[in-house]
């Protein structure tokens, strides 16, 4: 039982830890999140190198990177919340990733798109499926 409790501590404190990055990758203004972010560029580069358009690229990239940046988001619910099936995760992470849209239109720079929370909902829903295989596997 102590086990247990130590465990659940430790995954809503890495949780949290999880959401404080999060939040600082959202909600830096433009000029500061492309240093953190400057790996969508780097990667649309390689991907014009073999013949892919620059900006069809960056929009490609952005979206995947959107997606893994909520796996971690789902697998956490998961973890911390078993019994939830995949509609209360999907509206909890669509919801999160929605207020994050709305907050960054206050941010000098930032663009917010509905592909955005598209992409987040699907990474979170991702996590919440590979955490479900590793529970059911071990």
């Amino acid at each position: 039982m102590l086990a247990r409790q130590y465990a659940t501590w430790w995954l809503k404190a890495l949780f949290i830890a999880y959401l404080v990055s999060l939040a600082f990758v959202v909600f830096l203004p433009a000029r500061e999140a492309s240093t953190v972010t400057g790996f969508v560029g780097v990667i649309a580069g390689w991907l014009s190198f073999l013949g892919l358009p620059q900006e069809a690229a960056a929009i490609g990239v952005e979206f995947v990177a959107n997606i893994v940046m909520f796996v971690p988001f789902g697998a956490f619910v998961h973890l911390l919340k078993p019994t939830l099936n995949l509609w209360p995760v999907a509206l909890l992470a669509a919801v999160s990733s929605g207020a994050i849209e709305v907050l960054q239109l206050l941010i000098p720079g930032r663009v917010t798109a509905v592909s955005d929370v598209v992409a987040n909902t699907l990474g979170a829903l991702a996590g919440l499926v590979i955490a479900r295989k590793f529970a059911s596997a071990g």
